[in-house]
């Protein structure tokens, strides 16, 4: 099923707002694009560039994520993160994946998610849950 995911390529775009900007330097000029959120931002793209390619019922979920933060980019410039898969092998997939902002590259890694079927996900969640 994702051999025929090789070279599928996404692309998200994330104007930085105070929203997703961190705040505990105390310093307003000093808020830029949080860690946390930069992270979101490349699993979101690459899960969106391969989920409409998946049979119904089928969906993916991040499993390894090897990433640099790179630059900080301040509240008000736009974000462009992309992902490319490089690798599949079953239902492993994998993605590189980076960000850029309107001055420089912000980030650069390696992404992993598991394909799975979301019914079955989801009793084993609920399995766990239960005890």
């Amino acid at each position: 099923m994702s051999q025929s995911l090789i070279g599928t390529r996404g692309e998200e775009k994330l104007l930085v707002t105070s929203d997703v900007a961190i705040d505990f330097m105390g310093i307003e000029e000093a808020r830029v694009l949080s860690t946390p959120h930069l992270v979101w931002y490349l699993e979101i793209t690459a899960r969106n560039s391969v989920a409409s390619l998946l049979p119904d019922g089928y969906d993916t979920v991040g499993t390894h994520l090897d990433i640099r933060h790179l630059a900080a980019t301040p509240i008000g410039m736009t974000v462009t993160f992309r992902s490319e898969v490089v690798a599949a092998d079953d239902k492993r997939v994998t993605f590189r994946v980076e960000a850029h902002d309107e001055k420089e590259k912000v980030s650069e890694g390696l992404h992993e998610r598991y394909i799975v079927n979301k019914a079955r996900f989801a009793a084993r969640v609920q399995a766990k849950r239960q005890g």
